[in-house]
């Protein structure tokens, strides 16, 4: 199944590693070093500050979308397969 995580992206919902909500993101200096060191992979989607931090194997995205609301997206997403 796949997660819509803003400006028309979809990504495949077994390739996410996790979703942090960015208030975690910026509090932990683990998370803003791996950031700083995948920079290149870093795909910013939104135009305004973005709001969570999708890890995938092969990108990172910042989206404009609410970690709470991908959360829900990704279990609606589970419950529809079966």
């Amino acid at each position: 199944m796949y997660i819509h995580i803003g400006e028309d992206l979809n990504i495949r919902a077994k390739d996410v590693i996790s979703i942090l909500d960015k208030e975690s993101a910026n509090q932990s200096p683990l998370v803003k070093e791996f950031l700083k060191q995948q920079s290149e992979r870093v795909i910013n989607l939104s135009k305004n500050p973005y709001k969570s931090v999708i890890i995938t194997y092969d990108k990172v995205y910042l989206s404009p979308i609410a970690s709470g609301t991908l959360k829900k997206r990704s279990n609606q997403m589970s419950i529809h397969e079966f």
